[in-house]
């Protein structure tokens, strides 16, 4: 059994995680004492602006797919769990969240978190987009584990 589901709802999901990653690394660059980490959350939020232009662009090319399932609504489940389940719920949560972690070291683990629930949903993309998005959708999981690493790094530098 297979459902229908359009590219292009998936792409404006990505679209809206990523709006969503703007907004709390925009608040944390504001918020963080730290140089080297004001540095890293600007760099994220000039990464997740191209991200967002990378998914529109795709926009264009979004068809309907049709999707192999064991039971009816099982890809869409688990893509909607890897929504909802997501740090970044909507803008003001993510506003809120980073204004509210007592400490540098905690926005960074807020942020590991999302680029890691980020990865597994641009997985999960590829899974279902056609052969021909799969090389963009891998810069952009590479591009994310590059954060995560990033991230990473500044942690470990700001625990010291």
């Amino acid at each position: 059994m297979s459902i229908s589901f359009y590219g292009n709802e998936l792409i404006n999901i990505a679209i809206g995680i990523e709006r969503r990653g703007i907004a709390f690394y925009d608040v944390m660059a504001k918020s963080t004492r730290s140089a080297a980490g004001r540095d890293v959350f600007h760099y994220l939020v000039g990464m997740e602006r191209e991200h967002i232009q990378t998914f529109q662009n795709m926009l264009d090319e979004a068809d309907k797919y049709e999707i192999p399932e064991t039971y009816a609504g099982e890809y869409g489940a688990y893509l909607q769990a890897l929504v909802d389940s997501a740090v970044f719920t909507d803008d003001m949560v993510a506003s809120e969240m980073a204004t509210q972690a007592d400490s540098d070291i905690k926005a960074l683990e807020l942020a590991i978190s999302a680029e890691k629930d980020s990865i597994l949903f641009y997985y999960g993309m590829k899974e279902i987009m056609p052969k021909r998005a799969h090389p963009t959708l891998d810069k952009i999981i590479a591009e994310e584990k590059l954060h995560l690493s990033q991230l990473s790094e500044l942690k470990k530098k700001l625990a010291e």
